[in-house]
């Protein structure tokens, strides 16, 4: 853990309303819950909430299928172009679409995400005023209010609109599903093999206390990078090596062949 990182996990952040989650598998309701305690043990506790919500909104834009050393170049980058004593969406609203192509290309498909930054911005300058009236927005309305007018803005998809509510909004009782959380809660049949983004969201929400959902989501994605890869999960070497071995039903996993496909291809 790193000396800056705190110790302690508040989801929803102290600005944002949080409650303090204590990680104790032995109280745990809910297998779901067991698996979020043990990443307790396993990865530093954060807190949520606080961030600037449209620069939220475009950093989760920027890391649309890239990965967090593509698309955090790319943020910087943007946010020394246009978020320098201005308000960020004013600036993206009258940007020139190259220019912000060009500022942007290290996260990929940068004309696709440079097209949906500005009208996206365009629209939170009509009908917000500014990147500080949609920031209240986001922090003061009812969740699911949020939730549908974000998705409501083209480019934005569910994980995208929940990050925002996360990371921004500070609400707890979210739990975005990406590419990691999707893979690994049906792979621990968790959630049912064949559900889609949203079918997860729903299980993991109904079974992980709300104080729990954001560091839940983070250290997801954290365990799905060192232990259940996609391709090559540790249990495939060791069935010991995986810290949720005792946990997991190994949905799609085949130690003894070393065969692995998505929990929906599972016999």
């Amino acid at each position: 853990m790193s000396e800056d990182e705190p110790t302690e996990n508040i989801s929803g952040g102290s600005d944002g309303g949080g409650l303090a989650a204590e990680f104790d598998e032995r109280d745990a309701e809910t297998r779901a819950e067991a698996v979020v305690d043990r990443l307790g043990e396993l990865y530093w506790q954060k807190t949520y909430g606080g961030q600037d919500a449209f620069e939220c909104l475009v950093r989760t834009i920027l890391s649309q299928n890239t990965s967090d050393k593509a698309s955090q170049p790319a943020h910087d980058a943007l946010m020394a172009h246009y978020g320098e004593g201005a308000d960020l969406a004013k600036a993206l609203a009258n940007a020139e679409q190259s220019t912000l192509a060009e500022t942007i290309e290290s996260a990929g498909l940068y004309n696709q995400k440079s097209e949906t930054m500005i009208a996206i911005a365009e629209r939170v300058v009509e009908e917000y005023g500014s990147a500080a009236a949609f920031d209240e927005f986001v922090t003061d309305e009812e969740p699911a209010t949020v939730r549908e007018t974000l998705l409501d803005f083209s480019g934005v998809g569910p994980k995208t609109a929940d990050c925002v509510l996360l990371f921004s909004g500070g609400r707890a009782g979210v739990f975005p599903v990406d590419t990691h959380v999707h893979r690994i809660y049906r792979r621990l049949g968790i959630a049912p093999a064949d559900a889609d983004h949203e079918g997860v969201r729903e299980v993991l929400e109904a079974q992980v206390p709300a104080e729990k959902c954001g560091f839940g989501h983070t250290a997801t994605i954290q365990f799905g990078r060192e232990y259940c890869t996609a391709r090559s999960p540790a249990c495939l070497d060791d069935p010991d090596a995986c810290p949720m071995g005792d946990l997991c039903e190994q949905v799609g996993v085949y130690p003894a062949t070393d065969e692995v496909v998505d929990p929906s291809e599972a016999e």
